[in-house]
């Protein structure tokens, strides 16, 4: 009964200002909010990247160039010319490779890509037939490339969804049209379903054969990448070590140390994109953490205000009786009333702002209880922590210091 008394009571005091009440709890409610919902965002992107692996594959493997040596010099990192079609070819037909189910020799570059008045700038990505298989690529209409294609250095291609709305009205079948791809026409034969993509749109690309990417398209001899597919996940460290020392062997390197490559698996590729959300993550959480410090300390100085706004209040319930832990309790009670407000408030407004960018970045919608917990929590502790002061020194006031008050 005494605290719902002292709840109404603090309800009461707090209503007579109402705008100074209302800006103190904005502070609050906007670090809440803030929190609420970068640390859903976070948790989104995160589980976004996820599902994005595990679409690929969770036993895929990814060769990338790295540094390249000529005798004892180090050449520099991203030349990206240490793999060649004869690396890929030896990991399909080593008797020393044991682990690998397929392989998948792929160049990537960029350029211009024209049909009629429209163009873009997309990704080129040579490939093999194999290439559907290991990437778990499904077609939307068309056929993939073939391995015919990559023998006879067909001029064919095959487009992501994003491409196709870039250059093709929406009526239009893109199947059967011809594309001008730096200046050569290539017939598309396809178009792939869409993956989407949290770090990078699979989407935004066209396939072409590997053999036209490299002879006819982009002048090189070597590849930006290979991909391997594993016969099991639980295989996945062998198979790194067994292509690793072939490859060290085939560029006559001793020392792994030395390795002018990169072999990575896609739980190397999820821990990495999740330590870079996570950290972004962290460091916009910090930022929205300081308005909640400004918020409380928003709210200590409200407090004390109120505090010599009603010293003559306070001396007159001492010199009635009022105990010390009563004062404390009063105040107390106010202080975390209004960071509670802030922070239900908080959380509805952070909810509400992170259901709209779901929903205009087509990202899924998923709670964190975890920060609508720790929003309760700290609002509660803000609450507790910048009301005690006030509260303290309204219960240590004189009865007569605080009547002659003026």
């Amino acid at each position: 009964m005494k605290t719902l008394k002292l709840v109404k009571n603090s309800v009461r005091n707090l209503a007579i200002n109402k705008m100074r009440t209302g800006l103190a709890i904005l502070g609050i409610v906007i670090g809440i909010g803030s929190v609420i919902a970068l640390v859903s965002m976070g948790e989104a992107s995160t589980k976004a990247i996820q599902a994005q692996i595990q679409a690929i594959g969770s036993n895929l493997l990814t060769i990338s160039p790295g540094v390249s040596f000529s005798g004892n010099v180090r050449g520099a990192a991203g030349g990206g010319t240490t793999l060649t079609n004869e690396d890929a070819l030896a990991i399909r037909t080593s008797a020393k490779v044991t682990t690998i189910k397929s392989v998948s020799p792929e160049y990537t570059g960029r350029t211009q890509v024209i049909f009629g008045r429209n163009n873009t700038n997309t990704q080129i990505t040579g490939v093999e037939a194999i290439y559907a298989e290991v990437h778990k690529i499904s077609m939307d209409s068309g056929s993939f490339i073939t391995s015919q294609h990559v023998a006879s250095l067909s001029k064919v291609a095959v487009l992501g969804p994003t491409v196709v709305s870039d250059l093709f009205d929406a009526n239009t079948n893109p199947v059967g049209q011809t594309i001008r791809i730096s200046g050569k026409n290539f017939l598309i034969i396809g178009v792939t379903k869409t993956k989407g993509g949290a770090a990078q749109n699979q989407d935004d690309r066209i396939f072409i054969p590997l053999s036209t990417a490299q002879k006819q398209l982009f002048g090189v001899k070597y590849l930006s990448s290979i991909s391997l597919e594993a016969i099991s996940e639980n295989v996945m460290t062998d198979a790194q070590n067994q292509v690793g020392y072939l490859l060290l062997d085939r560029h006559k390197l001793a020392d792994p140390a030395s390795a002018d490559f990169r072999i990575m698996s896609q739980a190397d590729i999820l821990q990495t994109a999740s330590q870079v959300t996570g950290t972004l993550t962290s460091l916009l959480t910090g930022v929205a953490a300081i308005s909640l410090l400004v918020g409380g300390i928003g709210i200590m100085n409200i407090m004390l205000m109120s505090v010599t706004e009603r010293t003559r209040e306070i001396g007159l319930r001492k010199a009635l009786g009022a105990k010390k832990k009563e004062i404390i309790y009063q105040f107390l009670t106010e202080a975390i009333l209004l960071t509670f407000s802030g922070g239900i408030i908080g959380i509805i407004l952070g909810l509400s702002g992170y259901f709209a960018y779901s929903k205009i970045s087509g990202t899924a919608f998923t709670i964190s209880f975890m920060s609508i917990f720790l929003a309760f929590a700290v609002s509660a502790a803000i609450g507790i922590i910048f009301g005690w002061y006030p509260a303290q020194k309204a219960a240590n006031l004189q009865p007569i210091e605080a009547l002659r008050y003026e």
